[in-house]
């Protein structure tokens, strides 16, 4: 890949797959020390016992190079017969937690009842894993995301996406939790003194809004002055990976790269696409931001790493 100016260091917003699969490009095109990545604890909940993090550990197992390929989350090769166990005993199992996943909710766990912050206990975790990109927890503060659906009933974004296999009739998402919350040491000072800011292409509602709800983000977003791209997640009018089109819906955005430049567009100055796409271009320009237009589907860290050039590539431009 040809090499190009590029601003340093780079702090983006995160949360689940795309995400983590972007910044394993991210990592390919600048130094894995210079990039931070703050990441969405709305879907933290414990768990048989103990602390579970999903965002956070899905970016620091796929940065490590340890995810399962095939799920996207978990540790490659885990077994379960914790959960298997738990099982036998008439317990609830619908979240299939692997045994060594298991271990690093302990480990995490275990810091926290010792004293220590879930940022302390992040960071020790992905350093254990051989991480050199910085992970923050968006807040230590519990920040449950709530869908609300048909009849008045509320969940905790986990139930409706693995136990109820997330039904198509959500009437709203509760950030509150979040919009009460404070950021996580290190989380205001690592936008402010950004020179890049990049929004992944995670879930517009679940995984970017928590972070973005939470004080002082958006203010310190805007205070660093650093172009701000977000690239969607959104290809063909779908999600490539979970419910955001029916979380969109319920909070009554279009399913569309359109519709997701439209949410952001108060605070983001770029925007990069799909191509198959790209017949939206002109209307997300109309909207004063400027668009690239690529491949967005990140097969492989190759692909993922063309689209971490491509938005880069646009900050260096703004």
């Amino acid at each position: 890949m040809a090499a190009s100016p590029r601003p340093t260091p780079v702090a983006t917003l995160a949360g689940g797959v795309g995400a983590a699969r972007f910044l394993r490009g991210l990592t390919r095109v600048v130094s894995a020390r210079e990039v931070t990545a703050l990441v969405n604890t709305g879907d933290d909940r414990f768990f048989y016992g103990v602390h579970v993090s999903p965002d956070l550990d899905i970016v620091t197992y796929t940065l490590a190079g340890r995810v399962d390929p095939v799920r996207g989350y978990g540790l490659e090769g885990d077994t379960f017969a914790l959960v298997e166990a738990l099982s036998a005993f008439g317990h609830e199992t619908w979240f299939r937690l692997g045994d060594r996943d298991f271990a690093t909710c302990q480990h995490r766990t275990l810091c926290l009842r010792l004293g220590a912050g879930l940022a302390e206990a992040t960071d020790e975790i992905r350093r254990t894993f051989g991480v050199e990109t910085r992970i923050l927890p968006m807040s230590e503060d519990p920040c449950p995301t709530t869908v609300e659906l048909t009849g008045g009933k509320r969940v905790h974004f986990e139930e409706y996406l693995v136990r109820d296999g997330a039904p198509d009739d959500v009437t709203a998402v509760d950030l509150s939790a979040a919009r009460r919350a404070r950021p996580a040491p290190g989380v205001l000072d690592a936008l402010e003194s950004a020179h890049a800011i990049v929004i992944c292409p995670s879930n517009p509602v679940v995984s970017i809004g928590p972070i973005l709800a939470v004080p002082g983000v958006r203010e310190a977003m805007a205070a660093s002055g650093a172009p701000i791209v977000a690239i969607s997640p959104i290809v063909g009018g779908a999600p490539v990976k979970g419910p955001a089109d029916r979380l969109l819906r319920g909070i009554g955005v279009e399913v569309s790269a359109r519709g997701v430049a439209g949410l952001y567009r108060e605070f983001i100055d770029a925007f990069v696409l799909d191509e198959r796409d790209a017949e939206q271009s002109a209307d997300i320009e109309a909207m004063d931001l400027r668009v690239r237009v690529v491949d967005t589907l990140m097969r492989d860290a190759k692909a993922a790493a063309r689209v971490a050039e491509a938005a880069l590539s646009l900050a260096v431009e703004l």
